[in-house]
């Protein structure tokens, strides 16, 4: 019994011999690397704040711009942290897209300053074949409660834009997106609470 125990755990030394001595590629090696480069960035002025000093967070930045194919400096501009959840600006949500697809633009509808004011995302594709996203208009936002982030009120062409953009990309290519949010979508989720109007009955007792 104790022979057949000692043969097992040989067997499993030897297996994580081999993963460890893997070459250049293997996850070990790699991981290495990566964060040999991370240790680089997060001492670099040329970094955006959020990452300077944070090995870490540089180390993620790097995992993810190696799976989409973008340089780490582009993730690390783009990607920034909203209540505690990774969120990519809108700007880059909409580059994602002219990346995979070339010709892609915001189209606005309605009338500016009305709540009939909208926008989608149309794309034209190298064969000829026109794909449109979903509009999203400000007589949406105000349904879907989106008012309540000021961003809806002081730049709603901007967030009409970012808003279009992000509903095209989660339909059309959500591999780009890799599961994070687009700017606005976090704060428009988890609003700020209003503060509570008081009791205009209640009697206040002072001692």
């Amino acid at each position: 019994m104790c022979e057949n125990k000692d043969t097992a755990l040989a067997v499993q030394s030897e297996q994580l011999n081999e993963v460890m001595a893997k070459p250049t590629g293997g996850f070990i090696e790699s991981f290495r690397e990566s964060y040999k480069l991370a240790s680089v960035l997060a001492k670099s002025s040329l970094v955006p704040q959020q990452y300077q000093g944070k090995t870490e967070d540089c180390a993620l930045a790097i995992d993810m711009a190696e799976r989409m194919g973008v340089s780490p400096l582009m993730v690390m501009q783009s990607l920034y942290v909203v209540k505690g959840k990774p969120s990519w600006s809108g700007q880059a949500c909409m580059s994602f897209i002219k990346a995979k697809y070339g010709d892609a633009q915001p189209v606005y509808t309605g009338q500016r300053g009305t709540d009939t004011r909208g926008c989608f995302v149309r794309v034209i594709k190298p064969d000829g074949e026109v794909i449109e996203g979903t509009e999203v208009t400000i007589a949406m936002a105000k349904s879907e409660g989106w008012m309540s982030n000021s961003k809806w009120k002081n730049m709603p062409e901007q967030m009409l834009a970012y808003r279009a953009a992000a509903f095209f990309a989660r339909v059309y290519c959500p591999e780009i997106l890799m599961g994070v949010s687009v700017e606005g979508e976090v704060e428009d989720m988890h609003p700020s609470q209003p503060q509570k109007a008081p009791d205009p009955f209640k009697t206040e007792v002072i001692e």
